[in-house]
């Protein structure tokens, strides 16, 4: 990706909105009350995924009418492109001892699956009473691994995406709708 220098080059590189602010603020309050009516009474801990989750997560949680908790990871394996690099890295893992915890995974993204694959391998390490995945965006079309989210909010084809905490060399995340993006 170019350097972007202006605000024409940021618009430049949107090539089409796929997902309203609005669609996805509906989405949200549908899956907040799922889980709300799901988890009413145990003890829920959101983790969210940084960074492209984090916008999710927070519309989410306040889309939640139940009490829960919140915790973050990082793990990596684009680094500034758009192909991944194929190595999954935890760069900052929870604080948290999950084992009291009905644990839902908040992702932005399930692409390939080998990031997701390689968090819920862990987190299943450490015990918690049970472990979902939510996830804003799937691609099927693209999974390596046998994975699959309990809840997708949007089944998305083979574009690359931004906006609404996904990115492009870490642009886009403020964008309040999901745009498919031009590559180089």
């Amino acid at each position: 990706m170019g350097d972007i220098k202006s605000v024409d080059d940021f618009n430049k590189r949107i090539k089409r909105v796929i997902i309203s602010e609005e669609e996805i603020e509906t989405a949200i309050k549908k899956v907040g009350k799922q889980i709300s009516d799901s988890y009413d009474g145990h003890p829920i801990l959101l983790v969210s995924i940084l960074n492209g989750a984090f916008v999710f997560m927070a519309d989410l949680c306040r889309a939640i009418t139940v009490p829960c908790e919140i915790g973050f990871m990082c793990a990596k394996s684009y680094y500034n492109g758009t192909v991944s690099s194929g190595v999954v890295k935890i760069t900052m893992d929870l604080q948290q001892d999950i084992s009291k915890y009905h644990v839902i995974i908040v992702e932005d993204i399930i692409d390939t699956g080998r990031t997701l694959n390689d968090v819920v391998k862990l987190l299943k390490t450490r015990n918690p009473l049970s472990l979902k995945i939510v996830t804003l965006l799937d691609k099927p079309s693209r999974r390596e691994v046998d994975l699959k989210a309990d809840i997708s909010l949007f089944t998305i084809p083979n574009h690359f995406v931004i906006g609404y905490g996904l990115d492009c060399g870490e642009y886009y995340r403020n964008l309040p709708y999901i745009a498919e993006y031009i590559e180089d």
